[in-house]
Formats: C-alpha cells, sequence, structure tokens
C-alpha cells in the first residue's frame, strides 16, 4: 500500500485522557498517533470534554496535534479551533474509564458525527452495549465461573462455594479495587459493602485462577484477527494482580492454542460489532475482561518483537475507508 499517496490528506481525531500525564514510552494511543501522522494524516486533539452538539451536528473544541517519540517531549499542541467531527475521516475514541454518565453522553455525540460520515473506533454504540465485564456473558464456554451480583447474601455465597475468589468493579481499570477474598477473610463483609455501596451498585466476583501466578495475558484483537504474540503481565511479588498499573511484568509469548481458540472464535463477532480494537484478557485457559475502551499493550510487544501493531490498524482502516470512497 502507498500510504503516502493514499493518506496525506486524511483527517483523524482521537478523544483521550491529557496528553500531558500519559507515560510516552508505554502508551498506546501515543503508538496509534506516531503511525496516523507516519502516514500523513492531520491530528486533531480533543479530551472528552471538548465534544458538543450544535443543532443536528456534532462538534470539538480541537488541538491541532503533532508528536514524538520521545520520553520527555512528545507533543505540541496548537490553538484551539472548533471543527465539525463529520468532517474528520477517522475518530479514535481512547477515553480511558470509568465509564460513567459523562462518558456515555459522549458515545451518543460520537454517534452522530458517525453517521454523518466519520469513521469511529471503536463503535460508539458497541462501546454501549459490550461493557468490557459484562461481555463475558456473551461467551460463557471459555469463562471460569463468574457472577454479577449486588446482593451480600449471594456473593457471600458465591465465595462459600469456590472459597477462593476475585472480586472487582464492573467500571475499573488497571486494577483498581480489585479484591482476592477467601471464605475465612475477616475482611470478607467490608469488601463486599465497600465495592456495591451496601447492595446498590454491581459488582464481578469470579472463581481465583492460579494461573495468574504466569501472567495475565493481554491478546490483541485487531479488525477480527488475533495478534501472534500476547502481553502476560506477570504478578509483583506478593500481589494476585498481573496489571501493569499495579506493578505487574510484561513478557511476550507467543499464542497458545487455547489463546487462539478464544481470539478467532471471538474476533469475527467484535469486529461485525465494530469493535476493530480489542484486548482480551486471558489467565490461564479463560477468558476474564474483553477491554473495548482503551486497550493497551502496544508498545510493549511492539519493543520486545519488533513489531508495528498500529500498521495493522491502520491497514484495516485505509481499507474501510478506500472501499467507502469507492461505494
Amino acid at each position: 500500500m502507498n500510504v503516502e499517496n493514499t493518506s496525506r490528506l486524511r483527517r483523524l481525531g482521537i478523544v483521550m485522557d491529557p496528553i500531558s500525564a500519559i507515560k510516552p514510552a508505554k502508551d498506546t494511543s501515543l503508538a496509534l498517533l506516531l503511525e496516523a501522522q507516519a502516514r500523513g494524516y492531520e491530528l486533531h486533539y480533543l479530551e472528552m470534554a471538548d465534544l458538543f452538539l450544535d443543532g443536528g451536528r456534532a462538534g470539538g473544541s480541537s488541538r491541532p496535534l503533532r508528536v514524538r517519540d520521545s520520553l520527555d517531549d512528545w507533543y505540541s499542541l496548537e490553538d484551539r479551533q472548533s471543527i465539525w467531527l463529520d468532517e474528520l475521516d477517522v475518530i479514535l475514541m481512547r477515553k480511558d474509564p470509568p465509564f460513567d454518565q459523562e462518558f456515555l453522553y459522549a458515545t451518543q455525540i460520537l454517534d452522530v458525527a458517525q453517521r454523518a460520515g466519520a469513521r469511529v473506533v471503536n463503535d460508539p454504540g458497541a462501546l454501549r452495549d459490550f461493557n468490557e465485564k459484562l461481555a463475558l456473558a456473551r461467551y460463557p464456554q471459555f469463562t471460569a465461573p463468574t457472577r454479577v451480583d449486588r446482593d451480600m447474601g449471594r456473593l457471600r455465597a458465591f465465595v462459600a462455594e469456590h472459597d477462593d475468589t476475585v472480586i472487582k468493579p464492573l467500571d475499573g481499570m488497571g486494577g483498581a479495587s480489585i479484591f482476592r477474598l477467601r471464605s475465612d477473610d475477616p475482611n470478607l463483609g467490608v469488601v463486599l459493602e465497600t465495592l456495591t455501596h451496601h447492595g446498590q451498585r454491581y459488582a464481578m466476583i469470579q472463581k481465583y485462577l492460579p494461573a495468574i501466578r504466569e501472567g495475565d495475558k493481554r491478546i490483541l484483537v485487531i479488525n477480527g484477527e488475533p495478534w501472534p504474540y500476547a502481553l502476560a503481565r506477570i504478578p509483583a511479588e506478593g500481589e494476585s494482580r498481573g496489571n501493569l498499573a499495579a506493578g505487574g511484568r510484561g513478557v511476550g509469548r507467543e499464542l497458545s492454542p487455547r489463546d487462539r481458540e478464544i481470539a478467532e472464535t471471538l474476533g469475527p463477532d467484535l469486529r461485525a460489532r465494530g469493535l476493530l480494537f480489542v484486548g482480551l484478557d486471558v489467565i490461564g485457559d479463560h477468558l476474564t475482561e474483553v477491554n473495548v475502551t482503551s486497550p493497551t499493550c502496544v508498545r510493549e510487544l511492539d519493543k520486545q518483537y519488533g513489531s508495528n501493531i498500529s500498521a495493522r490498524l491502520f491497514d484495516a482502516l485505509e481499507a474501510d475507508l478506500d472501499s467507502a470512497s469507492r461505494a
């Protein structure tokens, strides 16, 4: 593909958390922006608060952006300008959880932009419908024993049945507020009360998987196809969480036959829903999460294997854009 000729005039917007606060050595959004810029895209930076509706049209208070692969000087922003989002070719929705009411409204604004012709990745409707924890119910053949509930009696019964469990909020990320609970834990009651807000909010509880000691594998699925290597996030000493944000260590591994079975089964369904860039979390032989809001681990895998995962995503996006322009 001659990206110099086909992509130079294309415009890309990214909706993300403050770019000033990212860790450039490991930030996947930066990797995607670097690839887009290398292909000649005009980059527009937006935070969620910059989105708006004016009548029936979606707009944004954008800042033109330049990025650099640097640890201490990775971006430059120009003055703000109001733009119509449907004048962008591609919009990357990369806002981190929590998935709160404001996130919901933002996806609805992006829906308007997409109906008017912008290509939003991942699809805003799919982001609303595909909770990263609740999505496991779509693929029960791959999951460990799991319960989503807010009744503390039923949650206690699950812990008693399985003895060793992990409980987490439905809207968290990066290992935040994940607890390992055993049936004899003296803090069982207070943890359940805290995570459910005394029975007012749902939480997910799963059977603890000892295979976490070998790593919580992040498998990237791009346009329905799994990347051939996963990043196994190994928990730090004394930790039960493998998340890199919780001190885990990332080690690249070739996908196992079971990893491939999971990813290749989910891939076509994810693509059909407009979820072109997804991170599957697999512990041992079990799927534990389906990450669709802002999947990570691209830079770690690229560094270990000398790859360019972002190019795979942009090849797929540009094929779609070229097909649409010919229609």
